[in-house]
């Protein structure tokens, strides 16, 4: 008779490294496809599209050298979708006027596209920019709504029960992401 472990395995998908290079590539991508960072605005989504954000905003600036403007959503009062538990609402904070900027949205994963769709929503309580682009560091598929990154990190086909577990140092102390496959 054999027996099953029980124990989940994790596979690491970016070491802290991978990350900063990852940026940084992101970074000027993003430079490249908007011919300078004159017009941009960089948004990152709480949680950990923020503290992503402000690296790529301060790549960016260190590139161009001009300051980029950067903040923040909170979507917790756009999303569409029930939950149990709602986290407690934080706020957003866009610091200049998007009307006829070029935004870049900043998320750390994108699978169904409901955060991305939720901080389109969000944006419009801060005008109406001229373009916005979406920067993601994984992208993991398995979307419910028309949603597409400008910008990604990579690209990884996963299943529906596994878990991508993001830990940044701004956060978590740490920084890697992770693939978790429960058996």
């Amino acid at each position: 008779m054999t027996s099953r472990s029980s124990a989940s395995t994790e596979t690491v998908l970016f070491s802290a490294e991978d990350i900063e290079r990852t940026l940084k590539r992101l970074a000027h991508e993003i430079v490249e496809a908007n011919s300078g960072s004159k017009n941009l605005v960089i948004v990152g989504i709480l949680s950990r599209g923020k503290p992503l954000g402000e690296r790529i905003a301060a790549l960016i600036s260190d590139m161009e050298q001009q300051a980029v403007p950067q903040g923040y959503v909170d979507i917790t009062l756009y999303r569409d979708d029930t939950r149990k538990t709602l986290k407690p609402v934080q706020g957003s904070d866009i610091p200049v006027d998007i009307t006829g900027r070029d935004v870049v949205l900043v998320d750390d994963v994108l699978y169904s596209g409901r955060t991305i769709r939720a901080a389109l929503d969000a944006l419009k309580d801060y005008g109406r920019p001229n373009t916005i682009q979406l920067a993601v560091l994984l992208d993991r598929g398995h979307r419910q709504l028309p949603i597409s990154p400008d910008f990604v990190g990579k690209r990884i086909e996963t299943l529906p029960n596994q878990r991508v577990n993001v830990r940044l140092k701004e956060l978590d102390h740490t920084e890697a992401v992770t693939l978790q496959s429960d058996p």
